[in-house]
């Protein structure tokens, strides 16, 4: 037996019909709009990439890997709760280990690359750049990558996030933080 019709009295009793009270919610999923709002901000910011050549692409390219340095706003907010990839992860950029566990990275990258935490770095680019923190160029080059499958950005602002929690790197106002 199904549940009653959107257009029925609510069985909570509430008088109101079920789609305006206790019905499933319709339309797009926080996912779906998080991805949408990150493919409008980097549509909108293409315009600031052509015509440029592909040494200057290249160039914007390698830069990502510093960009989260540039702004606590740039980097991944880490899990709550310390799990055994995570901790495989500090431990290799506390002990400054060559042969840190590129499986814990991708691991790690895994649990926090979400459209949401996509998203919430979309929006600290475009806040940086209007506030000419960072320039137009870079944020656009950062915003396509995050609108693409590449975790080159996502990386780079997790291991700079990691390196922050253990202390192994200054925030950009030059302090440490306490591991």
């Amino acid at each position: 037996m199904s549940g009653p019709g959107r257009n029925e009295p609510c069985p909570c009793g509430s008088g109101r019909k079920v789609k305006r009270c206790c019905g499933e919610q319709r339309g797009p999923s926080e996912s779906q709009l998080a991805r949408a709002h990150v493919a409008m901000l980097a549509r909108e910011a293409a315009s600031d990439l052509t015509g440029l050549s592909d040494r200057a692409l290249d160039h914007l390219w390698e830069g990502l890997i510093d960009l989260p340095g540039v702004d606590l706003s740039l980097l991944v907010t880490l899990p709550k709760l310390i799990g055994p990839d995570l901790q495989r992860l500090r431990e290799a950029i506390e002990d400054d280990d060559p042969d840190w566990g590129w499986d814990a990275l991708t691991a790690v990258a895994k649990q926090i690359d979400t459209p949401q935490q996509r998203a919430q770095l979309a929006d600290a680019l475009v806040r940086l750049r209007d506030q000419h923190h960072i320039n137009r160029r870079q944020a656009a080059y950062a915003l396509l990558d995050l609108d693409s499958r590449s975790t080159h950005f996502i990386g780079a602002s997790l291991l700079e996030a990691v390196a922050l929690s253990v202390g192994a790197n200054q925030t950009p106002g030059g302090l440490h933080i306490a591991a």
